[in-house]
């Protein structure tokens, strides 16, 4: 088993950063060949990144196919009789690795981690070879979601059915993970608040765990004072006078496993916790019992030359921009996105709607692709392939690797479970309830669920959207539908829709994922036209209205926090330009906008209603 858990120097563990300059090989005319027990060539790439961006000529930032990566490291004589892991935070979008020449695992999907125990295949005391071998490929199976086309002149061409660029290589972390064979694997966390107390109820796996091993949990507050402590694998502790993780108002008490054996620490992990819960009641978003209203964003992973690369001084940025913003909240459109991003969140009290990435899910791709998105247009059954049960274990497998990694986090206060997909056919109702039923079966804490809705996912199509446990909407009435000076038109079918919305039974919380309006920094014009800066006001400003008109509309996340790169077409203009700010994070006017209407919102906005 390798753990989820996010890699920690301990008294009893070591973890060592594996990233560096790796030696890498473009399969371009050796497709199938095998390289695992060392790559051809003499070209270094970082590790981890993302390729396309790092190379002047086209046929890199396009390259589809097999990648092969390899480095060396020597492990010292000291560590035989521990357990090596190798652990891979994210490869996109699925990898074989090879240690010494031998194949030691696999995984399929780019965002959540993998890894092997490589204790037995080690050679201590001298170097030791990885090589890992991605492959790039959008396939009908795959989250997300496209297909892989071969140009007359042999070249594979990867097509997404999404609007963002596919990003891809081993973009996330590579580390080598030392701690004893007895060892701390995995813990679940729910929480009961009463009055100004909380018990905590865990379940801790430990693996390899011996007879005479004693499990212990300790928790402690920020003034490092012991606040709780326990033993046993599974039981309840109780922390008084509790402060809880609010929004906005974080606190993390330190929640510290143990393993003992006749008094010798045999393992030990800590990480920061918030203690806090999450319900629905009736049209109220609750945490800690109190209804909040979700002020943010949808986001990207995606920045200049990094692409999808975790950055740690964009990340950094990004929290500072949004805060300055009066937010308190985003979604991780459209995939999990980098551990350190949850850690950030759980840091400053941002609340996280965390997204599987199922996107892509109907038929269309290219230019139809946002031309017809939030047009009404039913696609047809997405869900009738032959290729669906196979995309089914995928996507379950998928979601179960993200809860097992995200489960703890306090700023997880919902699970996303598709974007945008085809949502009206009886195929789309049992695949869906299959993936729901599973997100509730995986969580402890049994977090409320949804999928980001588009237009033909309307009042009137109820084959999927009763599994929500609240509604979230991406809307485009006045850009993909009606744009321009047919704004007026869009708004009154945009009323005629949440009217239908208001008279469902029941009626849940609807959060809207994703509404924004293309604009280029550069452009103004009096009066308006679409792309200009101020089309973009104006748009904004007859959203907010709509917003306000709705008691049940809970909150409003914009699309998008930032500019993003794209695939090239004549509907982008070197990538999507919906953004609040700037691909490199400058304010465009409408930051002005948004960001005097959430310092004004109270956190409880409409609660109760």
């Amino acid at each position: 088993m390798i753990s989820m858990l996010y890699p920690k120097m301990t008294r009893t563990r070591k973890v060592i950063d594996l990233g560096g300059m790796w030696k890498v090989y473009f399969g371009f005319e050796n497709q199938g060949e095998d390289f695992s027990k060392g790559i051809p060539g003499k070209d270094y790439i970082p590790v981890p990144s993302s390729f396309a961006d790092l190379y002047t000529e086209k046929k890199y930032r396009e390259f589809c196919g097999d990648i092969w990566y390899e480095t060396e490291f020597v492990i010292p004589e000291e560590w035989k009789g521990q357990r090596l892991e190798i652990r891979f935070a994210g490869a996109a979008h699925r990898a074989t690795v090879y240690f010494n020449g031998r194949q030691v695992t696999e995984h399929e999907g780019g965002f959540t981690p993998f890894g092997a125990d490589v204790s037995e295949t080690a050679i201590y005391g001298e170097k030791n070879l990885l090589v890992v071998k991605v492959n790039t490929e959008l396939r009908a199976t795959s989250l997300p979601n496209g297909e892989t086309k071969q140009l007359k002149n042999g070249t594979l061409m990867a097509i997404p059915y999404f609007d963002f660029y596919n990003y891809t290589g081993i973009q996330r972390s590579v580390k080598l993970v030392v701690t004893p064979f007895t060892r701390i694997a995995d813990y679940d966390l729910t929480y009961e608040i009463t009055g100004n107390d909380a018990a905590v109820n865990y379940r801790v796996l430990v693996q390899n765990l011996k007879e005479n091993q004693e499990v212990e949990l300790e928790i402690r507050d920020e003034e490092d004072k012991k606040a709780a402590s326990v033993k046993g694998e599974s039981g309840r502790a109780e922390i008084a006078n509790v402060r809880l993780w609010q929004v906005r108002d974080a606190y993390l008490y330190r929640f510290i496993w143990r393993v003992w054996e006749d008094g010798k620490l045999v393992d030990e992990y800590e990480e920061p916790i918030g203690v806090r819960t999450v319900e629905i009641s009736g049209t109220d978003i609750l945490v800690n019992g109190k209804p909040v209203y979700l002020k943010g964003f949808g986001r990207h992973e995606d920045s200049p030359v990094n692409g999808k690369t975790f950055a740690p001084c964009y990340l950094k940025r990004d929290f500072e921009l949004m805060k300055w913003m009066g937010a308190n909240s985003f979604r991780t459109s459209h995939y999990p996105y980098a551990e350190e991003t949850y850690q950030e969140a759980d840091r400053e009290g941002f609340l996280v709607i965390d997204e599987v990435p199922a996107v892509g899910f109907v038929k269309r791709s290219g230019m139809a692709m946002f031309q017809n998105a939030g047009s009404g247009v039913k696609p047809t059954s997405f869900f009738a392939a032959d290729t669906t049960q196979e995309l089914l274990e995928n996507h379950v497998n998928v979601l179960k690797e993200l809860v097992q990694r995200d489960k703890n986090h306090a700023c997880v206060i919902a699970w996303s479970l598709f974007n945008e997909p085809e949502s009206i056919s009886e195929e789309a109702s049992a695949y869906f309830k299959v993936v729901f039923d599973k997100a509730r079966e995986f969580d402890p804490q049994k977090r409320p669920r949804t999928f980001a809705m588009e237009l033909s996912s309307g009042p009137d199509a109820k084959c999927c959207h009763q599994y929500c446990d609240f509604w979230t909407m991406n809307r485009y009435y006045g850009w993909y539908v009606k744009g321009g000076y047919e704004i007026s038109d869009a708004m009154i079918a945009f009323r005629k829709e949440m009217d239908e919305w208001a008279s469902q039974d029941p009626v849940k919380p609807m959060v809207f994922t994703e509404y924004g309006a293309d604009t280029l920094s550069s452009e103004h014009k009096l009066p308006s036209v679409m792309w200009s800066q101020e089309y973009q006001l104006e748009y904004l400003e007859l959203y907010h209205e709509l917003f306000d008109s709705y008691p049940f509309v809970k909150g409003e996340q914009v699309w998008n926090f930032a500019d993003f790169q794209t695939v090239e077409g004549i509907g982008r203009v070197n990538g999507n330009k919906k953004g609040i700010f700037t691909r490199d994070r400058q304010p465009k006017d409408s930051a002005y906008l948004i960001k005097k209407r959430w310092e004004e919102l109270p956190l409880d906005y409409k609660g109760g209603e």
